[in-house]
């Protein structure tokens, strides 16, 4: 029988999904970019260079300069007059990436300022019409790439603070778009996608905007360009890829295409004049394992530069840029046409991918012993050595891992070096965690599984990590049938998922079951006070303080101004309303206490535009509200432990003035389980299972399953 490995890989091209995504060929080609160039260059912020009034501004980044310095708006756009970028030249710019190992380049088309790169129909605010330039950056970039053999994005801003009818500057980003900028926004879109070429990526951002804007947008460039893959800051779980936060580097699976943004400094995009720049080798070795971190998760790298004003690049960004060029040359096999670490745990001395028959371990950091550990791996190796020299490494392979000994001269501290393990045959890896069957019996759930995610979102703000796929390895211990069965809640009801059971997937709707006979003796359950602190400033996802063994006599953060504050009158299942801002948030603590045995019980909680609930110190549910409904019920399940157990419950409020939230524990106990047929297992045997939804709205949309489990019961 095949071992599981390229089942659990994480995903790399997504399955089809209902809303019209580019060709899966188009997907893989933007896939296998790795790494590109970020452009932030306009007309009016790039020349301030971060300075106003002959100060440096070091509120915020430099791009946004017109909202942190407080600049009047006809002063900000008389600006313009100065913009003359004579150092510009788009030819340039393009060999510096394809000299820096880059595959593709994504320039600002326009920024938040609403000034446009190029020649548009929709405003005289742009650098034809209202600089002494007057050439068309947009056009002249795309041209240069398409002369170097390079890939052509933009970047475009939903929000505009220069447009009379968008929403007007604040403080967040997350401006709403208002119906006539909608309008505006598509013809600017239909602007760039027909006029410059074959764009390969649209990289919106910010703004908070309808479902219905949203999706609209995301039709029309499929429309015009059907091969261009959009970016999910389109909002609203939209786009054919994620985008993680700027500067983030996951260390978890990536069930979807995605990508890192990432600046040189943190604290801006656009150029600075008065930044500091430090040393060009820390900088260099800090981007390329950042490179080298995120293509190892199977994502691209998007690195930003910031031209000056005069359109030339900054001499700090260019030479970094090409040392990480000059390193990729050597170390190319390594990055391009591979794929993401196979292993099911990350490794302290650094970073994998992986081809068919050959390992890329890139060692950031020499461990103490010199021994680098591959657990698991199964597949004959022929051989191991340093890429880019001839030097032969000593391993050791048994049945249960590899063992490979560096040499006592093994440098990396002036160059990251590669290890090439080949695997001629190919190889195998065996999952870390396997859940084996305890008296004929295998239960599987959201906390034992192996888990991929995407980042879904109505806006910026409201992003969070979201799960896109579960699965699990088992291992039957006897050989004999086995019938799978699902239980779930009222929270899961209705879902219809994908479950696949060694390599072959059934389509379920969880409906229509028998119910469990089930009664939790609540007489057992000891529900003790409510307990609120906030608001606190937050986004969706994280916790403001911890999560597990919280003491209600202490404040939950360092804020001494907010104890936990005892809700006396609040009654079971009460809706109260919240007082509350944009991305604020409460927490509710409630300690439930259970004299003896394991009670199972549910609750009902409500909430409004965000909510994560823990119970234990485990997450049981993170969800936002995508269809912006005045309130949202969630039905969770919790194993009662024998004494003290602890919800935390976190309300998350967008852009309404209040969060609401209710608890109640008086509701209907239901447990529905559907039973499926009958599965053969052999003793010993590793099979995969792995759930998804069918065919959900976006390849994005968290799974909120938090209540299901999966059942293999000998027969």
């Amino acid at each position: 029988m095949k071992k599981i490995v390229f089942l659990l890989l994480p995903l790399l091209i997504c399955a089809h999904f209902t809303h019209a995504q580019p060709p899966s060929s188009s997907v893989k080609q933007w896939q296998e970019q790795k790494f590109s160039m970020f452009i932030h260059f306009g007309g009016i912020y790039s020349v301030l260079g971060g300075v106003w009034d002959s100060k440096p501004v070091t509120r915020g980044l430099s791009e946004q300069i017109q909202a942190h310095a407080g600049i009047y708006s006809d002063t900000y756009a008389n600006l313009a007059k100065n913009f003359n970028p004579v150092n510009w030249n788009a030819d340039s710019i393009a060999l510096l990436a394809k000299a820096a190992g880059m595959r593709s380049i994504v320039l600002t088309s326009k920024h938040h300022d609403g000034f446009c790169m190029f020649k548009t129909a929709t405003t005289d605010f742009n650098v034809v019409d209202a600089t002494p330039f007057k050439r068309d950056v947009v056009k002249e970039m795309a041209e240069a790439c398409k002369r170097h053999g390079l890939r052509f994005g933009l970047y475009f801003s939903l929000i505009d603070w220069h447009y009379p009818q968008a929403s007007p500057i604040s403080s967040h980003n997350s401006d709403y778009v208002t119906p006539e900028h909608h309008e505006y926004n598509k013809k600017q879109v239909t602007e760039l996608l027909s006029n410059y070429g074959t764009i390969s990526e649209l990289w919106f951002d910010m703004g908070s905007q309808s479902s219905e804007q949203s999706k609209e947008l995301y039709q029309l460039v499929h429309r015009l360009q059907p091969d261009c893959m959009v970016s999910s800051r389109l909002g609203n779980d939209q786009g054919d890829f994620a985008v993680m936060g700027d500067n983030q580097y996951p260390d978890y699976s990536i069930g979807v295409p995605w990508q890192s943004p990432a600046s040189f400094f943190d604290e801006t995009w656009g150029y600075r004049s008065w930044q500091k720049r430090g040393s060009e080798d820390e900088k260099y070795k800090e981007k390329l394992e950042s490179l080298i971190r995120v293509i190892s998760r199977g994502g691209n790298y998007l690195l930003n530069i910031g031209p000056k004003g005069d359109g030339s690049v900054v001499g700090f960004e260019k030479d970094v840029l090409l040392k990480i060029g000059a390193w990729l040359h050597k170390n190319a096999e390594a990055v391009y046409g591979t794929t993401a670490d196979p292993f099911f745990t990350s490794f302290k001395w650094g970073n994998i991918t992986s081809k068919p028959n050959k390992l890329y371990l890139f060692v950031t950091s020499v461990p103490a012993d010199g021994l680098i550990t591959l657990p698991g791996l199964e597949g004959k190796i022929n051989g191991v050595s340093v890429l880019g020299e001839q030097q032969s490494l000593n391993f050791k392979q048994t049945a249960i891992d590899a063992v490979i000994t560096l040499p006592a001269n093994f440098d990396n501290e002036k160059q990251i070096k590669v290890i090439a393990v080949d695997v001629a045959e190919g190889y195998r890896v065996q999952p870390v965690h396997i859940i084996k069957s305890s008296y004929g019996h295998m239960e599987l759930d959201e906390h034992n599984a192996y888990n991929y995610y995407s980042s879904s979102g109505i806006d910026y703000n409201s992003n969070y990590k979201s799960t896109v796929k579960q699965a699990w390895t088992i291992k039957p211990t006897a050989t004999g049938k086995y019938r799978p069965s699902i239980k779930y809640t009222d929270e899961e009801k209705g879902n219809v998922i994908d479950l696949a059971v060694n390599n072959v997937t059934t389509t379920i709707k969880l409906d229509n079951d028998r119910l469990m006979k089930y009664k939790a003796d609540t007489a057992k359950i000891k529900w003790g006070p409510l307990y609120i602190t906030g608001p606190y400033s937050a986004g969706l996802g994280g916790l403001n303080g911890g999560s597990d063994k919280i003491d209600i006599n202490k404040p939950y953060t360092n804020d001494t101004d907010k104890p936990w504050q005892r809700m006396d009158s609040y009654k079971n299942g009460q809706l109260i309303d919240l007082p509350a801002g944009m991305d604020d948030a409460y927490y509710i603590l409630q300690n439930i206490t259970v004299a003896k045995g394991l009670i199972y019980a549910q609750v009902k909680i409500t909430s409004g535009d965000g909510i994560v609930v823990m119970f234990n110190g485990k997450q049981m549910l993170i969800n936002n509200n995508p269809g912006k409904a005045g309130s949202v019920d969630h039905i969770i399940g919790f194993d009662l432990m024998p004494g003290n157990n602890q919800l935390l419950i976190k309300v998350f409020n967008n852009f309404k003035k209040n969060a609401p939230f209710a608890i109640s524990h008086s509701i209907p106990q239901n447990i529905y389980i559907k039973d499926l047929d009958p599965q053969t297992f052999e003793a010993n045997r590793l099979y995969p299972v792995s759930l998804k939804l069918h065919d959900p709205a976006s390849p994005h949309q968290t799974l909120k399953l938090p209540n299901l489990e999966i059942w293999f019961s000998k027969k």
